[in-house]
């Protein structure tokens, strides 16, 4: 697990300029902050050239990756932590063989190697931040044991609040170490419990970022759907099935192409009718039919490519049109498809909205309620028409579940279309059928 497995520019850059101060050590030792052995041994690696230092770690590795972490715990100013860190990652580099000169510092102190990085994520600079992280990433994915939640759930809120964050950076250091850290069941697992990260990596994918972020940040996705209950929520919770149709749509990098197209099919083998739906209102099959006579470098494209067509053609060549219009009611994304304008599909089906104590027409009414989409509004509206138009009885009940009073607040939306539509639907719900005169 190189160290090289997290990395960012700006934490390169920041790092050649930090390796330039120089620290007051022997004003440590002289305040009682450190002990003269302490003293002795930092200054035989502080400002050393890499051929000295590794030297000296090769023959006393264990007691400088104890001394590393005891001086990151026991010290606290900025600048310190940050040479005491570059250290560390110094001892790391190009060695995999040291991680375990680290994680086993437990055996001495309990509170290392994790408490004393823990507490470096809190500290108010960005760097030590980053670099925590890096760390913290390299370490915990070469534990052989499950992770603990005291170490895990720390390391997951930090990274929330970088992925949250308008740097750059911090995002990407972020999602590089989710991306190290997803492998693991339990990571998963937590991840999955943690609705403002997924938020805010979605909310990544949305903002339109670079190939290589788009990339990071659908591997990681990628990863999480392995776990079913992830493939069974996923689309219903935040709604990416349509993005990442989207996201491979645009793309012009196979990699990115290739890890959506893995990711929807982990999606459609372990929770198909959760996700056939969206994935056919998404229009993936036409997708899948231009993505089928694409040369690809990757034969894995290929198959999960041939695997989501027969998957997806299976479905359509089955689908009723009730099917077409319930699919997009439990998507969450309704359009001008030809079910919505069909008198015939209203005539048969208007009733069947009532099914399961109203659920499809209380979806109906939750998108009207909900959706800032100004053609979703249009639709839901006309729909709500059509059902009241076709099922008299259902004006009582639109009135009861709320929708009457919501088709009459857009009356006045700025849209003219949604205005249109509903009213229209208005009219129906306020109308006299001839046998009532």
């Amino acid at each position: 697990m190189a160290l090289s497995l997290v990395s960012n520019a700006y934490v390169d850059d920041y790092t050649a300029k930090i390796r330039a101060k120089t620290v007051p050590w022997e004003g440590y030792q002289r305040a009682g902050h450190i002990s003269q052995d302490d003293l002795v041994k930092i200054k035989k690696v502080d400002r050393q050239p890499k051929s000295k230092t590794e030297s000296i770690l090769l023959s006393d590795g264990p007691s400088y990756a104890l001394l590393y972490l005891r001086l990151l715990k026991n010290l606290q100013r900025v600048d310190t932590m940050q040479c005491i860190l570059i250290l560390i990652a110094d001892a790391l580099i190009d060695h995999d063989e040291r991680i375990p000169l680290f994680t086993r510092a437990c055996e001495s102190d309990p509170e290392l190697p994790y408490g004393a990085l823990l507490r470096a994520l809190e500290t108010p600079d960005d760097f030590v931040q980053l670099k925590s992280a890096q760390i913290l990433t390299v370490l915990l994915s070469a534990e052989t044991a499950p992770l603990q939640s005291h170490q895990l759930q720390p390391f997951l809120r930090a990274l929330t609040s970088f992925v949250q964050s308008t740097s750059f950076h911090k995002q990407d250091v972020a999602v590089q170490c989710l991306e190290a850290l997803l492998p693991r069941p339990e990571v998963r697992k937590a991840v999955w419990e943690i609705p403002a990260l997924l938020t805010a990596l979605v909310d990544i994918l949305k903002s339109k970022p670079g190939p290589q972020m788009n990339y990071q940040v659908c591997f990681c996705f990628w990863l999480l759907s392995f776990e079913q209950d992830v493939a069974e929520e996923i689309n219903k919770k935040y709604d990416v099935i349509p993005l990442f149709v989207d996201v491979a749509q645009a793309a012009v990098k196979e990699k990115v192409i290739r890890v959506i197209i893995a990711t929807l099919r982990n999606l459609v083998s372990k929770a198909p009718s959760a996700n056939l739906p969206a994935m056919l209102v998404s229009e993936l099959l036409p997708f899948c039919n231009n993505l089928a006579t694409r040369k690809w470098s990757d034969e894995d494209i290929v198959e999960d490519v041939q695997y989501l067509r027969d998957e997806l053609k299976t479905r359509f060549e089955s689908l009723t049109t009730w099917d077409e219009y319930t699919s997009e009611l439990t998507s969450g994304h309704l359009s001008w498809t030809p079910v919505h304008e069909s008198d015939t599909f209203w005539k048969e089906n208007a009733i069947k909205l009532n099914d399961n104590n109203y659920a499809y027409l209380k979806r109906l009414i939750e998108l009207l309620q909900e959706s800032p989409d100004t053609t979703m509004l249009a639709v839901a509206a006309h729909d709500i028409g059509q059902y009241v138009k076709h099922y008299e009885r259902g004006k009582k009940i639109l009135t009861d579940l709320g929708a009457k009073t919501r088709v009459m607040e857009l009356m006045t939306h700025e849209n003219p279309d949604v205005r249109y539509q509903a009213l229209i639907a208005v009219q129906r719900l306020v109308s006299h059928p001839w046998q009532a005169v």
